[in-house]
């Protein structure tokens, strides 16, 4: 039986032509919903996909180091737009 870890990932939610994007910064999925709440569901289905997929193929080694780190840092950016 294969055991299963938790880990908390960052999903950021913004509003875009009328939908909601939601990308995850540490596995590079991202996904869309009509909604915050629709958005945040198919990213977290899309991230658990991804990750019983790298397990599956053996890729996790190459992923686990950005979803497995307890250490992150967010901050903001400013940028000028044309």
């Amino acid at each position: 039986m294969t055991s299963i870890a938790h880990t908390t990932l960052t999903a950021t939610i913004w509003r875009e032509d009328g939908s909601y994007a939601s990308p995850c910064p540490e596995s590079g999925d991202s996904s869309c919903g009509a909604t915050s709440n629709e958005a945040l569901a198919a990213l977290k289905e899309t991230v658990e996909l991804f990750l019983e997929n790298a397990h599956a193929l053996g890729t996790w080694d190459h992923v686990k180091a950005a979803v497995g780190s307890k250490v992150r840092f967010w901050t903001t950016i400013e940028g000028a737009t044309p």
